[in-house]
């Protein structure tokens, strides 16, 4: 049985949030490469072929398959007044049935850092999570000195949980991570006091 490819598209005020294209290569292999040094910094070691186009054309087949066997939505940010690609966000690894969770995973481009782009994301992603998905639990994961993205996922509704010990491998190093979470209905630190 064929499984239909649903393309998942999510408006904002200044955004609209879709699945990777082949077309996309170019821009996306030009913003990666003019922030390399931005982004390398927080992400795992790139491989020898991060930027050729079939390495790209890979990561547009995994998100066709991921979104289709609804194991991850993984979408680039296109500002909606000039289709121009700032970056990409992905809720990975989700789970149903009693967990009904994922894991939120992002990088924007340095000249588009700090606008607000990725905060409006992150919000459209969560509340498509929730109300779509019908996820429960979105996590989230930061080096402890990111101090930016740990003020982006606060500003989120992302609630801090802990640190997990050598977490991920980034820029060639097992490093820590605090974990975030934003739980629908979240009612941490809530009261019934009027």
């Amino acid at each position: 049985m064929l499984r239909s490819r649903k393309r998942v598209r999510i408006e904002t005020e200044r955004l609209t949030l879709r699945q990777p294209a082949h077309s996309d290569f170019r821009a996306w292999a030009a913003l990666r490469e003019d922030s390399r040094d931005f982004l390398t910094t927080w992400e795992p070691s790139w491989a020898r072929d991060h930027l050729t186009r079939k390495s790209f054309t890979n990561r547009v087949y995994w998100a066709q398959r991921s979104i289709t066997n609804r194991t991850a939505l993984p979408l680039f940010l296109i500002r909606r007044s000039d289709d121009v690609l700032l970056g990409a966000i992905t809720l990975d690894h989700i789970r149903r049935g009693p967990a009904q969770a994922g894991t939120t995973g992002y990088w924007i481009g340095a000249p588009f850092a700090r606008h607000g782009y990725m905060r409006e994301a992150i919000h459209a992603l969560v509340h498509y999570a929730f109300t779509e998905l019908d996820l429960s639990r979105i996590e989230a994961g930061c080096l402890p000195e990111n101090t930016p993205s740990r003020r982006l996922l606060e500003s989120c509704g992302y609630k801090y949980e802990g640190v997990a010990q050598s977490y991920l491998q980034i820029n060639g190093r097992w490093r820590n991570h605090v974990l975030y979470a934003n739980l629908r209905g979240d009612r941490r630190g809530k009261t019934t006091a009027g």
